[in-house]
């Protein structure tokens, strides 16, 4: 009698071949059907609330799956597919999920009735060729526009980014807004020089854009009220240093035996504090930002030598003060020269609704820019934000891959037709399958149709029709 053997862990799931296959494919489709109504400009928003009671109101498909909390193995690929997308492109989360689902659903059939993985891998790598190829050949090149045709060109494709969600009755007011803030940054684009605050409160139309840096007032102690508010051509000192008191004894022992020594040690530690104090006064700045927090007394001194400060500042609000106004963050009061100190032509604290905001204007390496938005409730700023990122995202690209190809389900179809041409040419299984991932392309028009309450048969009909005729 043969002994048994135990491999692996007791409960330990082993199923493999055809059913795990299909299972894995039913597995990806129900998440397709999460977000397969949120397509294009007249898709759904999903409202999600996780464990905690937040509620997330999003029709962006990354988002979507990272709030969906999957556990099936499988079709957590279709998660790490929306992720990238997001991270690479910023748009067309939703897009990928859909055509990789409708893809996996339109081979099904011949996994079911026996055909090898392998031959099904190979015809959509045979696929992948041929629209790569007819996609380079029907994209448009935009380097050969003007400086308004470019901006106008991009204007647009913020526009288009932006017309299937929440904002898109706004869409041309920040469109413009996204271009240029896209265009105020350096030949590499770096994302996070773009910063985002949100101001509930008052209308989408009252958002705005700086050229520079703005970031929400900082906590204050007593006497930052005497300090100046705004300053023209202003020298700004950027501080990686503890402006308080007890910042100079927070690891000492020391053992005294009378009145005096104790006096000695306090004044001493007082003495300290005001000579930082001093050297930062006499570097000639006007403008004091700290990462740590700067005291009451701090706050004091450099209010009655008409200095503004705020502590607590951001790390990346710091980062990217310094990045717009030039000079370096010190950790030390005692190297702070004339030359470590960033400047701008403007700095103002203004307010913006329930909000008071620090703006520095006019910075002369100003490869950075600031978005204020406004609206109403919490959920709708949050999803405004999410828009505007994609917006960001795609105008980077645009200006990075310089050509572009029509949309609205346009080029899918197109390439649907060339591949089912295509499919008629060859022999084998490999007809079936190429046919099979032509008429799944198909997907992302007739989704539209059916989130826009239209017949999708119907005017997949037409489409197909006027593609066969433009050819003939």
């Amino acid at each position: 009698m043969q002994p048994q053997i135990v491999l692996l862990k007791e409960g330990t799931d082993t199923s493999q071949g055809k059913p795990q296959l299909i299972s894995n494919i039913n597995a990806c489709q129900s998440i397709v059907d999460a977000v397969r109504t949120t397509l294009g400009p007249r898709g759904m928003d999903k409202l999600i609330v996780n464990s905690q009671g937040k509620a997330t109101i999003s029709n962006d498909g990354a988002t979507i799956m990272k709030l969906l909390d999957i556990v099936h193995p499988a079709a957590k690929t279709l998660v790490d597919i929306a992720k990238s997308q997001d991270a690479e492109v910023g748009d067309g989360t939703t897009s990928v999920v859909l055509l990789a689902g409708e893809f996996l659903k339109q081979v099904k059939p011949f996994i079911e009735e026996g055909v090898h993985p392998r031959i099904v891998i190979k015809a959509i790598r045979k696929a992948l060729q041929l629209c790569m190829e007819k996609i380079n050949e029907m994209a448009v090149r935009i380097e050969k526009q003007s400086k308004e045709e470019q901006r106008t060109l991009l204007e647009k494709c913020a526009a288009t980014a932006m017309s299937s969600k929440l904002i898109h009755q706004q869409k041309d007011f920040f469109s413009k807004i996204v271009v240029d803030a896209v265009l105020s940054l350096d030949e590499l684009l770096p994302l996070n020089m773009i910063g985002i605050k949100k101001v509930a409160g008052g209308s989408l139309e009252e958002s705005q854009l700086v050229s520079g840096v703005a970031f929400k007032k900082t906590f204050s102690y007593a006497g930052f009220e005497m300090a100046p508010k705004s300053y023209e051509k202003c020298k700004i000192a950027l501080l990686n240093i503890e402006l308080e008191l007890k910042a100079e004894r927070d690891n000492a022992e020391i053992r005294v035996d009378n009145v005096k020594e104790y006096q000695k040690v306090v004044d001493a530690e007082w003495q300290i504090l005001y000579n930082k104090l001093a050297k930062i006064h006499e570097s000639g700045a006007n403008v004091v930002l700290s990462k740590l927090p700067i005291g009451d007394v701090a706050t004091q001194y450099f209010a009655d030598r008409n200095m503004f400060c705020a502590g607590r500042v951001p790390d990346e609000d710091l980062k990217r003060t310094m990045k717009a106004c030039g000079g370096a963050v010190m950790t030390t009061a005692n190297d702070i020269k004339p030359s470590v100190l960033g400047f701008c032509e403007r700095f103002e604290e203004r307010q913006v609704g329930g909000e008071r905001f620090n703006l520095f204007q006019g910075c002369p390496n100003a490869k950075t820019s600031t978005l204020i938005l406004r609206g109403g409730a919490e959920q709708f700023l949050e999803e405004t934000e999410r828009s505007l990122h994609d917006a960001i995202m795609i105008v980077r690209r645009t200006i990075k891959h310089d050509s572009v190809v029509a949309g609205g389900g346009a080029i899918e179809m197109e390439l649907s037709k060339v591949l089912r041409d295509y499919s008629r040419t060859i022999a084998g299984k490999e007809q079936l399958l190429i046919a099979a991932i032509a008429k799944g392309l198909e997907v992302i028009p007739r989704q539209l149709c059916d989130n826009a309450g239209f017949d999708a048969t119907n005017i997949l009909n037409k489409l197909r029709q006027k593609h066969a005729q433009a050819y003939s």
